[in-house]
């Protein structure tokens, strides 16, 4: 379980395929403090750390995880937020996040509001998952506020802290990034439809 709440960013210096699964290795400054079969947010993905060297840690993606998520598509030298799961007692300042991407979507706009940005992102919509307005969102791995919520799109407005500790200061148009929809929502439209 997680916030949404980044710690750090992580660079991506290895990937390996084997057979159907990637092998990624990761250099953080929280490869210290991680121990092997913990997990870790990555971008919103939820991997468990299998191998640690001083600096570098190595997480493991199966084929379901590289079908739902755009992890087939990082490269070496890419930066990917990063959140340790939460400790029971701790505050949560985010959202209840799974670590659980439901699918991905497309930045189709950004825009500067003089000390702050607005995204817009769009997504399938086939895929029936939803967004409300000043409901949370989660986008690779950030717990977000939603501001605007279209039928297959919506919008979010970014903090310059966010902005600056996490990978937002990279996307552009067309960015493709990872989702993760409320958790309650989920189970309330799932009712819905029954």
């Amino acid at each position: 379980m997680f916030t949404g709440i980044i710690e750090t960013l992580g660079r991506v210096v290895q990937i390996e395929a084997e057979q159907d699964n990637l092998h990624l290795t990761i250099d953080s400054t929280i490869s210290s403090e991680l121990q092997i079969d913990q997990s870790v947010a990555h971008n919103g993905i939820c991997l468990t750390v299998v191998a640690l060297a001083n600096t570098q840690y190595t997480v493991t993606a199966i084929a379901e995880t590289i079908q739902k998520t755009n992890i087939g598509q990082w490269q070496v030298g890419h930066l990917v937020n990063l959140e340790r799961a939460m400790k029971l007692g701790d505050r949560l300042d985010g959202h209840i996040v799974q670590g659980h991407v439901d699918q991905t979507g497309t930045c189709i706009a950004i825009e500067n509001a003089n000390g702050s940005w607005n995204y817009t992102f769009e997504y399938d919509a086939a895929l029936h998952n939803i967004t409300i307005e000043k409901g949370s969102i989660t986008v690779n791995g950030v717990s977000l506020t939603v501001v605007n919520s279209k039928n297959n799109q919506f919008s979010v407005s970014i903090i310059p802290y966010t902005f600056e500790h996490t990978n937002f200061n990279a996307f552009e148009v067309g960015t493709v990034v990872n989702l993760e929809f409320d958790v309650i929502g989920k189970y309330v439209s799932r009712l819905y439809k029954k």
